[in-house]
């Protein structure tokens, strides 16, 4: 058989049986004299196994590993793990969708946030407190807060979200909260060393929960940290930088 017939008879496309060749899973035929590849049934069965092995989703490392004499992994071995990589795969879908649900209920209700989608958790959380009101500060806080659930690895994300819990759950968080908007809002054009950032900075300090704070401490000269005060006016990135040192020094 030629490689155009050999292709033809397996279902797949000349290119991939080339790309088996170079890839070593497939055994290169004896040439005929013309120079042609010479292919027999043998190929043909062996390369249907690979389409077989492939359309179930095993790698083609894992199909190696299965056509080789001397195999590391069993074929057993291989599907098992595949079936243990499919149902991790489901649960998360599952996840996915749930989310996806509550996002759609959420938006039919009419009470699905501006900067969405954020987690059910975080979302939960916001939706708790009162409309904290036109505040572009507040608008930026909500985005840092989903970018900040969203960065954080797992651990980070559970200790952020407990954080939020406690900070949302005390009775004067939102009147707080407005109060630190406000006079973060009144520096959007004040230089840095206006007088007004010590001010603004300590009702910030109030807002946070120390439990968001880096166990090592703010590091002032990682990058994202110099990105985050950059979107803020010199003066409230002024006073966000204060908070944080005041949070730091306070710390038990």
């Amino acid at each position: 058989m030629r490689i155009g017939e050999l292709a033809a008879a397996v279902g797949v496309t000349t290119r991939t049986v080339r790309h088996y060749h170079h890839l070593g899973l497939l055994p290169e035929p004896e040439r005929l004299p013309n120079g042609y590849r010479d292919y027999t049934l043998r190929h043909a069965v062996v390369l249907a196994r690979i389409r077989r092995l492939t359309e179930l989703g095993v790698g083609l490392a894992e199909v190696r590993d299965v056509l080789a004499d001397d195999a590391g992994k069993d074929l057993v071995e291989v599907l098992t793990e595949l079936d243990e990589d499919l149902a991790r795969q489901e649960a998360e879908i599952r996840g996915r969708r749930q989310r996806l649900r509550a996002l759609l209920e959420a938006g039919a209700a009419g009470e699905l946030p501006a900067d969405g989608p954020l987690s059910p958790e975080l979302a939960g959380l916001l939706a708790g407190l009162p409309d904290p009101g036109p505040s572009p500060m507040a608008a930026k806080d909500r985005e840092m807060l989903a970018l900040f659930e969203t960065a954080a690895d797992p651990e980070a994300r559970a200790r952020l979200l407990a954080a939020l819990r406690g900070a949302f759950g005390a009775p004067d968080a939102l009147t707080r909260a407005q109060e630190a908007y406000a006079l973060l809002d009144a520096l959007a054009d004040a230089a840095a060393d206006d007088p007004r950032v010590e001010r603004a900075a300590r009702a910030l300090a109030d807002c946070i929960p120390a439990e968001m704070l880096p166990s090592e401490g703010v590091d002032e000269s990682d990058a994202f940290l110099r990105a985050f005060y950059a979107d803020f006016a010199p003066a409230q990135a002024a006073a966000v930088r204060r908070a944080l040192s005041m949070l730091t020094e306070e710390r038990p």
